[in-house]
């Protein structure tokens, strides 16, 4: 089950997350999903997907996210390791920053690739450029990125958004990248970059679950030809909770309900909650049987009245507190 994109390419409409994994099991585990038949995998710094579903050669084509800051996953090597032996050829995962087109050639370079499928935006900031070349193994983004002596992001103020979108579309008139898109983009911030764009954005990554729906952004995205895909579908589950000590939506006793009227997990009807309202769902699992739980919710439907059931139970909460917990600002204010 895929997508179009407002430029005719496809995207699955399933993906896997692969932050804060363990670096020995990442290898095994996209060899598996390759398997299992995902084709959509997202390190939060590159997304891969691939236009036809088909499983023949795994052949899957790589994006990748447009970071104003240094790496946080930092196991490129075994993701790029598993691909390569899945689908023989050199691909690997990166994330660069800086001036748009070096840091896409650079990203480039590291993956083995001609060209991108889709680069994004990965939030609608810009810092002051670090470099990536010193960063140790396994560090976290939010923690390192560049604070000002008050400990508070180190904002640039002589790069617009409008400027880095027009950086981002002349990737796609020199032929490094097919499509382009944003992320973490509110409804102002995405009717901005439609009325500056020669190139609309093909995606909006945003985090949405059923307790932070958006549905006002999810539709205006829609409405105008971008792909909405949300980053953290399960509402960040266990990891977020412990992290941050949000509530997980999980837990809560409708849609546990609903799962034992379907005689599924909670974590597969939210997900195809996400997929049946036509947004792209890229949850994170490293656990062999979850995977094939979550890409079993392509194999049933909810019903209207349980649609309905869910939209309700929307407490506009986001569980995705990072930017505010390590960066001294709000940046979603």
């Amino acid at each position: 089950m895929a997508i179009t994109l407002n430029n005719g390419f496809q995207m699955p409409m399933i993906g896997l997350g692969v932050w804060r994994m363990e670096k020995k099991a990442i290898k095994d585990l996209i060899i598996e999903s390759i398997k299992i038949g995902f084709r959509h995998f997202d390190c939060a710094c590159i997304i891969s997907f691939q236009s036809s579903l088909a499983f023949t050669n795994f052949d899957i084509v790589f994006t990748k996210c447009l970071m104003f800051c240094a790496a946080d996953y930092k196991n490129e090597a075994e993701v790029g390791e598993a691909l390569r032996e899945a689908i023989k050829t050199g691909l690997l995962w990166n994330t660069d920053h800086g001036h748009v087109v070096e840091a896409c050639k650079h990203s480039l370079k590291k993956l083995q690739l001609d060209y991108l499928d889709l680069y994004l935006v990965h939030f609608p900031i810009s810092i002051r450029h670090t470099g990536d070349s010193s960063l140790p193994p396994f560090i976290n983004v939010f923690e390192l990125t560049p604070l000002d002596e008050d400990g508070v992001l180190d904002i640039e103020t002589n790069i617009s958004l409008e400027t880095t979108w027009h950086a981002m579309e002349d990737l796609v008139s020199m032929g490094l990248v097919r499509s382009i898109g944003i992320s973490n983009y509110d409804i102002f911030l995405t009717r901005d970059c439609l009325a500056y764009s020669k190139i609309k954005p093909a995606v909006n990554q945003i985090e949405t679950h059923p307790y932070f729906q958006r549905e006002s952004l999810v539709k205006f995205c829609q409405k105008h030809g971008i792909c909405a895909t949300a980053h953290t579908p399960l509402g960040g589950a266990d990891a977020n909770t412990k992290r941050f000590g949000t509530v997980s939506c999980l837990d809560d006793p409708i849609l546990k309900g609903i799962a034992e009227k379907y005689k599924k997990t909670v974590a597969q009807i939210v997900l195809r909650w996400g997929i049946q309202r036509n947004t792209v769902v890229i949850p994170k699992t490293s656990k062999s049987e979850r995977l094939k739980e979550n890409f079993k919710v392509l194999e049933f439907e909810l019903a209207k009245e349980d649609m309905d059931v869910i939209q309700a139970i929307d407490k506009n909460y986001r569980s995705n507190i990072q930017p505010a917990k390590f960066w001294g600002i709000d940046l979603y204010a």
